[in-house]
């Protein structure tokens, strides 16, 4: 089911002879079986992601009490990552090829770790289709970079002691942060169909009412032990070790942008591949291929798991010649240079 107008995320058209040779390079019938879905793949993808978090569950509760279960905080905090990413995927009806099953499961994995993916997707869609403009939402949170190792090494302790996680659960719920810079409310619910204001509305009330009921059932069923583990081993992660992923990883994807008129240099790849460093960030930061952001705006449409073909094919094709992809070891030390008075060239 194609989505009704208001519904849309939209490839980036905007004018330049850089994104024109992107989108001219590849045809219909090259994209077509790119953007297929496949509903067993996808499943896969949230079998393995869940199935992470119940290894880790099974250590900690192995374990319990012990240091080892630091070890499984940080593993479960990371595959939580991954729900958030399964979320996104949900966001834009790539999950499942049906639109009920597709946003059942989508709200279901989002519902678990405090997400409302329905006014995710509202907000999301702004971003993709107003990349970098006054109303993205998401500028606040990746926009400005670099601004010095003490700015962004100040935000990431903050976001592990937990002190952020509200930022990030208003943002989920359709109140993203006001911009630093401009100082302007983005109010994403505005630029929607009804229909999706409507299931925004309905999904948040499901998201709180199941974070209310969780710790609730977690009393019920195993006592204050039980609410002791729910709260360490889900809640803990989730407020600390899951925010600076959140923030490294959107900051990899478009901080320190040094030309803001294309999406071939206003989002950016990372090769995750060679180095351990870069092996390393694709475990933490990059489940599910998120690590290909250019092409995830270029092409919407095109699910996680067929994102690492269609770079292979913009790159034969030279469409990538002048776009934003280098190692995640370049993008840490180009997000953590010292502030920089140079401001990129606006769209």
């Amino acid at each position: 089911m194609e989505p009704r107008q208001g519904e849309e995320f939209r490839e980036d058209l905007r004018p330049g002879a850089r994104n024109a040779q992107a989108r001219r390079l590849l045809t219909p019938q090259e994209l077509a079986p790119l953007t297929r879905l496949s509903s067993w793949r996808s499943a896969l993808s949230i079998a393995h992601t869940f199935g992470l978090i119940a290894l880790a569950m099974a250590l900690a509760i192995a374990t319990w009490p012990s240091a080892w279960m630091l070890l499984s905080l940080v593993a479960i905090g990371v595959a939580q990552h991954g729900l958030f990413i399964l979320a996104h995927e949900a966001a834009h009806y790539r999950l499942f090829p049906g639109r009920s099953a597709n946003d059942l499961v989508g709200r279901a994995i989002g519902m678990v770790g405090g997400v409302s993916m329905c006014t995710y997707r509202v907000t999301h869609r702004l971003h993709h289709n107003n990349l970098y403009t006054e109303e993205d939402p998401d500028t606040a949170i990746h926009g400005g970079y670099p601004r010095g190792k003490g700015y962004l090494l100040n935000k990431l302790v903050r976001d592990v002691l937990g002190l952020n996680a509200w930022k990030t659960f208003a943002y989920f719920f359709g109140a993203p942060a006001i911009n630093d810079d401009t100082r302007r409310e983005i109010r994403p619910l505005d630029d929607t169909s009804p229909q999706l204001r409507a299931a925004a509305r309905a999904d948040r009330l499901w998201v709180a009412g199941f974070h209310v009921a969780a710790p609730l059932a977690a009393l019920a069923l195993g006592g204050w032990r039980g609410l002791a583990m729910y709260t360490v081993l889900w809640v803990v992660p989730l407020v600390t070790v899951l925010q600076p992923i959140l923030r490294l990883r959107a900051i990899c994807e478009h901080g320190a942008a040094h030309d803001l008129g294309s999406p071939l240099t206003a989002a950016r790849t990372n090769r995750t591949w060679g180095s351990w460093p870069n092996r390393l960030a694709r475990a933490v930061l990059f489940p599910h291929h998120v690590n290909y952001h250019v092409e995830h705006h270029l092409y919407p449409a095109v699910p996680h798991y067929h994102l690492p073909a269609l770079h292979r094919l913009l790159q034969d094709k030279g469409a990538l010649e002048a776009a934003e992809v280098r190692d995640f070891t370049g993008t840490w030390r180009l997000v953590f240079a010292p502030r920089s008075a140079a401001r990129p060239r606006p769209r």
